[in-house]
């Protein structure tokens, strides 16, 4: 079975109850995933979480830093707060279903893996995990066996092995992110200095017309009275010389 590590959305808006309220605490939560700082970043996400409680990106990533930290039913509580999300991306349904397995709740994790690949057909990990899931659910029904213990304990192994190899992928997405973020960054100042030029106010051509005429006016009495002073200093030269 493949287990996929609950990763830190690449792009706030493409989910939906994304708020900007959360946005700064999401981000400095996500710096702090990217570092391997799961506590911290936990506590950031639950931040966004206190302002926008039905925020996807704030539960969705709040979930990812309690899986790391081995929190199966924090990550699984956090996914179901905003199940009722419409337009959920596989993904989420991929991860939940990762958060069930890891609590042994068979009938959940056959259910989400289901609606992953409903949502993406395409998915051969989801169809992996979901056939997993729905055998051992059945071994569940019918009492189990002596036989699936050892069953049970290779496959534990292969998903801490799988765990292993996905922290350095997870690492790679959030190196992508913290370059996202800086861009996000940048525009949001841009586009500030662009609202506040757009809030400006404008001037009709009427009214620049009525500058440009004072402005010529006061050239035109600087000139004069420049004009005056010579003058006048040339007429008193002129006296001193007759003289």
């Amino acid at each position: 079975m493949r287990t996929e590590i609950l990763t830190i959305l690449l792009l706030f808006c493409c989910l939906p109850g994304f708020s900007q309220a959360d946005r700064h605490d999401v981000r400095a939560g996500n710096r702090k995933f990217g570092k391997e700082h799961f506590k911290e970043a936990e506590i950031d996400y639950r931040k966004a979480v206190l302002k926008d409680s039905t925020s996807v990106t704030a539960q969705y990533d709040l979930a990812s830093a309690l899986y790391r930290q081995e929190d199966w039913a924090g990550a699984a509580k956090a996914l179901e707060s905003v199940k009722d999300q419409p337009e959920l991306p596989a993904q989420y349904y991929f991860n939940a279903g990762d958060a069930a397995s890891q609590q042994k709740d068979w009938q959940a994790a056959v259910n989400d893996f289901r609606e992953a690949l409903l949502r993406d057909p395409g998915d051969l990990d989801a169809k992996e995990n979901y056939i997993y899931a729905k055998k051992m659910l059945e071994n569940q029904q019918n009492g189990g066996g002596g036989g699936n213990d050892n069953q049970q304990d290779q496959n534990q192994d292969q998903q801490n092995q799988n765990q292993d190899q996905n922290k350095d992928q997870d690492k790679n997405q959030n190196q992508d992110q913290n370059q996202q973020d800086q861009q996000q960054g940048q525009q949001d100042q841009q586009q500030d200095q662009q609202d506040q030029q757009d809030q400006q106010p404008q001037i009709s051509p009427q009214q620049a017309q009525q500058m440009l005429r004072a402005i010529q006016a006061k050239e035109k009495e600087t000139q004069d009275k420049v004009n005056k002073e010579k003058a006048a200093l040339l007429k008193s030269r002129q006296k001193e010389k007759n003289w």
